[in-house]
């Protein structure tokens, strides 16, 4: 496999970039290389699926195609007052209670939905409310006609046309927090209530479509583009989570719990999100969806503080010691999101000693993944009305046998690892394959994909409850540190 890290930028605090120019070389450099290494020419590319992280966006000229502003990142908080403001609105405090009495009216689940509405800085409809605030260009070209909007697929989409397809999918565009689930459309009423023009959203289209071809000055032929997916949705695709109850656990820079609700678009009301998982053709399955923030981005951090020589050794530093000696990490560098749905948390260890060893520390860092991979899992059992059935693990994190284990001893559930952890990829090649009619049902994708290990519960989760107990009363005491002026 071909890879590379991309940079994140932090020009102020809380604040989350990636340069576009950057990017867009890396992609080009790791298609070539991957191609390269698999011992192909570019014309035996039948056809390109991608994959990209979602809620990270950037604005640009349409005339020009120059950018207004770095992409701003999924895990940026530049919109954390913005947000809360708006969650202790009276406007939105009217909207849930007429969408309440319109629901009791019609028993349509829009209106539920709309009664439970909340802002969060991860949805794209703030910062982008911000960017439109802020960024004096990017107004001006708004009220012009002359703004692009996209997410990192449609940025993708529109350099390897060189321009000529402007578009994106239905995954990415439920992602947003400006997406209409029900009437799978862009939300006019979320869009003016954020004052966002709808001039500058693109068209949205099924998972696998023809979107045109790469230009063929860049890789030397043309090379059709048959899928666009957000990277949770592929992953899930990937995992071949394709009937309703099967569940998906992503363990990357953040954690991602998915369940596939089938045909039926979850209604929120503890906190987890409906997505559009796939549109192919009249076929449409939905997710819900919990996410926290931070899992491999602790990890990567405390490598760089040099806590440990190598990401593989952290298992055995964690097991080295029969507990944390009461440290406790709590993983939010960039928030808490559900259950707690805090974007002033801050990360932070409590319980230190002079006997806190580096182990001990280590540890703590991978039982606060666990535990938020509890939280998480708990919020979805209340939630999701769906009988839940297989769990598939996936992302980087999930190599680490200690956090897996743990994770499968809290829920007293059995995961699944299969021997490729990044799923995205697999999900947007098979999304592609699909589409060309390389693959020419789901029941063949089934068969390509390979468990590595099948993690058991091997201890009791009421071992883990002082453990816990003492985590989630470090993480009351990590909320609310910072003010809202500091962003």
């Amino acid at each position: 496999m071909i890879e590379k890290q991309v940079e994140t930028l932090h020009p102020h605090r809380g604040w989350v970039e990636l340069d576009p120019e950057v990017l867009w070389t890396q992609v080009t450099d790791v298609i070539k290389e991957a191609v390269q290494a698999a011992g192909l020419q570019m014309n035996q590319i039948a056809g390109l699926g991608i994959s990209t992280q979602r809620g990270t966006f950037i604005t640009w000229n349409k005339k020009t195609g120059k950018p207004f502003h770095n992409f701003i990142s999924w895990q940026d908080q530049r919109a954390a007052e913005l947000v809360n403001s708006w969650n202790r609105s009276l406007i939105l405090k009217a909207i849930h209670v007429i969408s309440t009495i319109i629901y009791f009216l019609t028993w349509s689940d829009r209106y539920l939905a709309a009664s439970s509405l909340t802002f969060t800085t991860q949805h794209v409809s703030l910062r982008l409310s911000w960017v439109l605030q802020n960024i004096t260009e990017v107004q001006e070209a708004a009220n012009e006609n002359n703004c692009c909007f996209g997410t990192i697929d449609t940025w993708l989409l529109y350099k390897l046309t060189k321009g000529s397809v402007y578009a994106t999918d239905y995954s990415n565009a439920s992602s947003t927090g400006v997406f209409e689930p029900f009437q799978m459309c862009w939300s006019s009423v979320l869009s003016k209530l954020c004052s966002i023009p709808m001039s500058i959203y693109p068209p949205v289209e099924d998972t696998n479509h023809s979107f045109g071809s790469v230009d063929a000055e860049i890789f030397g032929v043309p090379i059709p583009i048959m899928a666009l997916v957000a990277d949770q949705q592929a992953a899930m695709f990937g995992e071949c989570c394709f009937h309703a109850g099967d569940v998906k656990l992503t363990m990357g820079t953040g954690i991602f719990w998915d369940v596939n609700t089938g045909n039926h678009l979850h209604t929120p009301r503890a906190g987890l999100y409906p997505l559009v998982g796939w549109k192919i053709g009249k076929e449409v399955v939905f997710l819900a969806e919990g996410n926290a923030s931070d899992a491999g981005s602790p990890i990567k951090w405390a490598n760089e503080l040099d806590l440990f020589t190598s990401v593989d050794e952290t298992s055995r530093m964690a097991r080295s010691v029969v507990d944390s000696e009461g440290v406790c990490f709590v993983p939010s560098f960039s928030g808490l999101q559900v259950p707690v749905n805090d974007p002033y948390a801050c990360a932070s260890f409590m319980g230190l000693k002079p006997s806190t060893t580096r182990n001990h520390l280590i540890r703590a860092i991978l039982e606060s993944i666990a535990f938020r991979n509890k939280q998480l899992y708990d919020t979805i059992v209340k939630e999701v009305r769906v009988p839940l059935t297989n769990i598939r693990a996936d992302g980087g994190v999930s190599n680490n046998s200690f956090i897996m284990q743990m994770t499968s001893d809290l829920l007293n559930k059995k995961i699944d690892k299969p021997v490729n952890t990044d799923m995205s990829c697999l999900g947007a090649a098979f999304l592609a394959g699909l589409a060309l009619g390389f693959w020419t049902d789901k029941e063949q994708l089934k068969k390509l994909r390979r468990t590595e290990i099948v993690f058991e519960p091997q201890r009791d989760s009421g071992e883990y409850k002082l453990a816990m107990d003492n985590w989630i009363k470090a993480v009351q005491r990590s909320l609310n540190w910072y003010s809202q002026t500091s962003y």
